[in-house]
């Protein structure tokens, strides 16, 4: 049994993260925002601790660490899966300052202010594992996603230095990219959409392109689960494949050789993808 510590877990991804450990009579900690959400899972698993934390706010992120430090004895947990975020889309020039400040608050620095609350306790111990929920999104850009993608490619970067920075120290990183996932994510992108193409008609043939692409892609989505098991899988692993992409689909290939293609191929290749001129 491990004690496991998931960020974002009252919905999604996170949510059935937890709720498939805790059937594995792993000791889950569920951290989030959502207080209803927090007390369902709460009352109704066994093995779930439930706690509210902001990750975008330092204060919250203390309290959280400093309860659940007192839960485990002062004792480091086994594992801690970064899976907060959410997405901003748009284009660019209309996507406002305050939004793109927030996308990276929660996505990127949310990230590292949660990380860097274990980090110390997990390299003293010499054991530990940190599982950064990514998304193909860190890997391949797609048009009017630059908010959301550009989260996603930081948290490939920071994934890879810190997986190099703490492997003497017996702590491994890992990384799960998942693609087009059915949950709330998909609907509340496509909301965002559909409003950009009402308040920038500069971009709306493009944005109703990618609108149907993007339907088309969420329509044949993974299930949550699969990607929770991705997760499981990644805590449960002795020596896990540091990253892995979740599920494995025809356009993964594209992701694996897109570094080695000269950028108007990979250009292409996103316009063939998605349909946009």
């Amino acid at each position: 049994m491990s004690t496991i510590v998931i960020t974002g877990a009252t919905a999604g991804i996170g949510r059935a993260a937890a709720i498939l450990l805790a059937s594995k009579k792993h000791q889950v900690f569920a951290t989030g925002r959502d207080q209803a959400a927090l007390a369902e899972l709460d009352a109704g698993y066994e093995n779930i601790t439930a706690l509210e934390m902001d990750v975008t706010d330092s204060e919250s992120v203390s309290l959280a660490v400093a309860k659940l430090f007192d839960a485990l004895h002062g004792q480091a947990p086994d594992v801690l899966v970064n899976n907060a975020g959410y997405a901003v889309v748009g284009p660019l020039e209309t996507v406002s300052n305050e939004d793109w400040e927030q996308q990276f608050h929660t996505n990127v620095l949310g990230l590292v202010r949660v990380t860097k609350a274990f980090v110390p306790a997990m390299r003293e111990r010499r054991r530990g594992r940190i599982i950064n929920v990514s998304s193909v999104a860190g890997k391949v850009t797609m048009p009017f996603f630059g908010p959301y993608n550009s989260t996603k490619h930081a948290v490939e970067s920071i994934s890879d230095s810190l997986r190099h920075e703490l492997r003497p120290h017996g702590v491994e990183v890992v990384v799960i990219e998942p693609g087009a996932v059915k949950t709330r994510f998909g609907s509340l992108e496509q909301r965002q959409i559909e409003h950009w193409i009402e308040h920038a008609p500069a971009y709306g043939e493009q944005l109703r392109t990618l609108q149907a692409f993007h339907h088309d892609l969420h329509s044949k989505g993974a299930d949550p689960i699969t990607v929770a098991g991705s997760i499981v899988d990644a805590c449960e692993r002795h020596n896990p494949t540091p990253r892995r992409v979740v599920p494995f689909l025809p356009g993964s290939a594209f992701i694996a050789i897109k570094a080695l293609l000269p950028t108007r191929v990979s250009d292409w290749i996103v316009q063939k993808l998605t349909g946009l001129p």
